[in-house]
C-alpha cells in the first residue's frame, strides 16, 4: 500500500466541480495583540507558491485594531480569510486554536504563529511531507531585535530574501543561523525521532484533522504560556501518531518579542508531569466543548 499524501485528488473538488483539484490545507495562525507582526505573516502568505489553502486567524483577545487590519488585508489577499475572535481572559492559545480546528476546512492543518514568517515554499514543503499516520514538526530562525524593527517598520519582505542576504544578515547579527535554510529530501531520518515529543512547537506544526479530533485537540487546561504543544504531541504519540522531523525542510522566521509572562509555567510543568505519568490520549478538556 502507497502512502497517503495530502496533495491527494480530493473526489469532492475535482475538476468542473468549482473547488481545487488537491486538497486544502489549513493554516492556523495564532495571534495575540500584535497586528503589525501579523501583517507581515499574511502578506508572506500572499508569496505561497502552493496555493491550495485558506488562513484562519486565532486571535486570543486582541483589540480592535487587529480586527481592522484583518479586515483591510481580508479585500486583497488571494486566499481565503477567517478572523476567529475570542474575549481577552488571559493566555488562552489552546482554547482559541481548537475553535480555529473547528472552523478549518481542510483535512490538514498546518499551526503557524502570529510573529513567525513563512518563506515562498512553506505551504508547498509542508503538503510534500505530510504523510497519514504522521504529525509534522518543524523548526524556526530567530530574527534579532534590529532586523525585526526593519521588518514590520520598513515592511521588508524578508521572505523573498535571497541567501547571500541572509548571509549579510547573519554577518551583522540579525539572525541566529542559517543552517536551517539548508535543504535536505524526505529521507528516512526524518522518523528517527518518531516517538520524542520533546522539542515539538506549535509556532510550525502539521497534523492531520482527524488525528487531531481522535485526541480531542489541545487540552484546554494549559493556561498562560507553555507546554500545550507538549502535551499535544505526548497524546498524539500515545495514539499512535508518529512524529515527523521536518528540520531542513520548513523553517519559519520568527520575530524577536519581549519574553512572554511565565507566571504559569510551574503549574503548567505540573500538568504536563501528571500526563505523562498517566496513558491518557483524549484531552479532558478539548476541542469537544466547541462541536
Amino acid at each position: 500500500m502507497g502512502v497517503e499524501r495530502v496533495g491527494s485528488p480530493d473526489p469532492a473538488h475535482g475538476p468542473g466541480q468549482g473547488g481545487p483539484e488537491r486538497h486544502v490545507i489549513s493554516v492556523v495562525v495564532t495571534t495575540y495583540n500584535r497586528p503589525e507582526a501579523l501583517r507581515a505573516v499574511l502578506w508572506a502568505l500572499r508569496d505561497q507558491r502552493d496555493t491550495a489553502f485558506e488562513v484562519i486567524v486565532a486571535d486570543d483577545g486582541s483589540g480592535p485594531d487587529t480586527g481592522e487590519m484583518i479586515g483591510r488585508m481580508g479585500l486583497s489577499l488571494p486566499y481565503r480569510l477567517e478572523h476567529i475572535w475570542q474575549e481577552d481572559r488571559g493566555f488562552r492559545a489552546s482554547v482559541v486554536r481548537n475553535r480555529a480546528i473547528v472552523a478549518a476546512g481542510g483535512p490538514y492543518i498546518v499551526f503557524l504563529d502570529g510573529d513567525c514568517v513563512p518563506l515562498p515554499s512553506f505551504v508547498e514543503r509542508h503538503r510534500s511531507m505530510a504523510e497519514r499516520g504522521h504529525f509534522a514538526s518543524g523548526n524556526r530562525i530567530l530574527l534579532q531585535e534590529d532586523l525585526t524593527r526593519v521588518v514590520l517598520e520598513e515592511r521588508a519582505a524578508v521572505q523573498r530574501w535571497a541567501m547571500r542576504d541572509w548571509v549579510r544578515a547573519r554577518l551583522r547579527g540579525g539572525v541566529n543561523r542559517l543552517l536551517p535554510f539548508v535543504r535536505l529530501p524526505d529521507l528516512r531520518l526524518r522518523k528517527l525521532s518518531a516517538r520524542r515529543w520533546q522539542g515539538v512547537q506549535s509556532c510550525n506544526l502539521g497534523v492531520w484533522r482527524a488525528d487531531l479530533l481522535r485526541v480531542n485537540g489541545f487540552d484546554e487546561r494549559y493556561t498562560g504560556w507553555g507546554r500545550e504543544d507538549s502535551d499535544l504531541a505526548v497524546r498524539l504519540i500515545r495514539a499512535g501518531v508518529r512524529r515527523k522531523d521536518l528540520r531542513f525542510a520548513v523553517p519559519v522566521l520568527h520575530l524577536w518579542h519581549r519574553e512572554f509572562d511565565r507566571s504559569r509555567l510551574t503549574a503548567n510543568d505540573e500538568l504536563l508531569g501528571r500526563v505523562l505519568e498517566s496513558d491518557t490520549t483524549v484531552a479532558p478538556r478539548g476541542i469537544d466543548r466547541h462541536l
